[in-house]
């Protein structure tokens, strides 16, 4: 009987630098528009994505397997996901923090994102999108102000004793709510600009991530 020589099948990894090149956004620029703003939109506004682009985000660099124990989802989903966070803006892999070629790291890309649905034809495929990215936003403040109050008592002091909402109801102008909503963006902005700031001069000071949707409280990157 004869016996063909067997041979050894080996596969070479690509290096750690080069994995992620077929999911890299063909376009840099930010805000987005057009067809890129709805790629956008789908990217981050699905539950699983916002979790995993959350903690990145504020906790830092992770790899998928910490990111797959931590989220509770299998690693090839994790891999999926940042995949198309990647395509979209929101996420860059970070190659220089692998240890060895099995390992894929990322990091968050801080990103503000605004859209209206009513930029878009009524009827079209993107206003759907558009209408379902700002159901889907709401659902997940929901789901993060109605973890907050279903956790708050397992918070450490003082955290579980922090977090407020104010409200108000008053008749305005279009041009009064407007100069409202800038007022909010910029102080927003210039907080946490210096949060991050005294962060970095500070490390060693204790910090918890604070949500903040009209309403602050400590919450969770990425919580369910």
């Amino acid at each position: 009987m004869l016996h063909a020589p067997s041979r050894l099948l080996q596969v070479t990894r690509k290096p750690a630098a080069e994995r992620h090149l077929d999911s890299a956004p063909a376009d840099q620029d930010w805000p987005p528009s057009g067809g890129d703003l709805i790629d956008a939109l789908i990217a981050v506004h699905h539950p699983a994505r916002r979790r995993l682009y959350e903690i990145l985000a504020v906790d830092g660099p992770a790899n998928v397997g910490q990111l797959a124990q931590r989220t509770g989802m299998a690693v090839g989903s994790v891999s999926h996901h940042l995949k198309r966070l990647h395509r979209a803006g929101f996420v860059l892999p970070a190659p220089e923090l692998a240890q060895d070629t099995r390992q894929s790291w990322w990091r968050g890309v801080r990103r503000r994102l605004a859209w209206s649905a009513d930029d878009f034809l009524p009827g079209s495929i993107s206003r759907d999108i558009a209408d379902v990215a700002e159901r889907n936003n709401l659902e997940h403040h929901t789901r993060t102000t109605a973890a907050w109050m279903r956790d708050r008592s397992g918070y450490p002091a003082p955290w579980n004793e922090l977090g407020f909402s104010q409200d108000g109801l008053d008749r305005v102008t279009p041009d009064q709510f407007a100069e409202l909503e800038q007022e909010l963006g910029d102080l927003l902005s210039r907080w946490q600009e210096r949060c991050r700031t005294d962060a970095e001069d500070h490390p060693d000071v204790e910090r918890m991530p604070v949500r903040i949707v009209c309403r602050a409280f400590p919450s969770d990157p990425g919580a369910a």
